[in-house]
């Protein structure tokens, strides 16, 4: 803290002019500092300009970083339900067509070569079933085929601990809600199509004008159950990838409000008030203006003193 001096008779030692430099210093310091934070944009640019909202910023950067790259696998997760959505969509709409075609076949107006002209356009739409199951592919990995099963960390916790959600399309994912617990739609390898026992699909091929096979009279109304059996747990399968889903587009929303709120609180410890700034820059400037015009005068006051030396 400067203090006047009185003393105004010395000349080697110009405490006024002092004070003046002193003055004229920091406000030098001062406007160099409004300058920056108004070039930056930033109150803070380095540690030792709020040493604890530093401190706070950082952690708050730092825990932006995670719920951004979290958004990223929530993002994957989405992709990969939504993939599977449309898929099972299209067997459904292909079982549909199969449950048709021996509804058809089931009428009595119809001789053995309709029903075999209906099974084999069955079989077609058996054998798209099997298509869609390998093409339906994610990240250089099948979807449908009864294999897959992923954990996606969608957040962290507290304590910096991964928070988890399964992606389980697994044949054995009891969550599936279907009574045999073994859900496989690969219609032309499995003889328990859509978890059905005995529901095998590849026997579409096989019916002939010798053997009509699950097409036949005394079996056909066993078929028709089946495959609306099968239709319904590929239903059931839909529903619980659309509650994935749906999981997931509510971590989305939760994801991107917390970057928002964590960009709030980084902001107000770290962007500077422009205003405020403009307001400290020109008091700076006027006192680095008075200080050069005290520190003029200071300098000039040993000049008075000289005259008691003149003879």
């Amino acid at each position: 803290m400067p203090f006047a001096s009185s003393e105004s008779a010395r000349i080697v030692t110009n405490i006024p002019a002092e004070n003046a430099y002193n003055s004229l210093k920091k406000s030098g310091l001062e406007i160099s500092l409004r300058q920056l934070r108004l070039s930056t944009g930033k109150r803070i640019n380095n540690a030792s300009d709020d040493v604890a909202a530093y401190i706070t910023s950082r952690a708050l950067q730092a825990r932006n970083g995670a719920l951004k790259a979290s958004l990223k696998v929530v993002g994957d997760a989405k992709n990969i339900t939504n993939i599977a959505m449309d898929s099972l969509d299209n067997i459904t709409e292909l079982i549909t067509l199969i449950k048709d075609s021996t509804s058809g076949a089931a009428s009595g107006a119809m001789g053995t070569d309709e029903k075999i002209a209906l099974a084999k356009a069955a079989w077609r739409m058996a054998q798209q079933i099997q298509t869609v199951v390998d093409s339906t592919v994610f990240g250089g990995r099948q979807l449908l085929d009864g294999t897959y099963s992923v954990n996606f960390y969608i957040a962290t916790n507290a304590s910096n601990d991964l928070l988890s959600m399964a992606v389980n399309l697994s044949t054995s994912n009891p969550e599936f809600n279907v009574e045999s617990n073994n859900f496989d739609l690969n219609s032309i390898a499995t003889t328990n199509f859509a978890g059905i026992t005995g529901l095998d699909l590849s026997s579409l091929n096989s019916v002939n004008d010798m053997d009509l096979g699950i097409f036949a009279d005394s079996v056909i109304n066993v078929t028709l159950t089946s495959l609306t059996e099968a239709l319904n747990n590929v239903s059931k399968t839909a529903a619980f990838v659309g509650g994935i889903s749906n999981r997931l587009d509510s971590q989305t929303s939760l994801i991107e409000e917390q970057v928002t709120n964590y960009n709030a609180a980084i902001s107000r410890l770290e962007d500077a008030d422009v205003a405020m700034e403009q307001l400290s820059l020109i008091k700076a400037q006027f006192l680095q203006q008075t200080s050069l015009t005290s520190l003029s005068q200071a300098n000039q006051n040993p000049q008075a003193f000289l005259q008691l030396l003149q003879q």
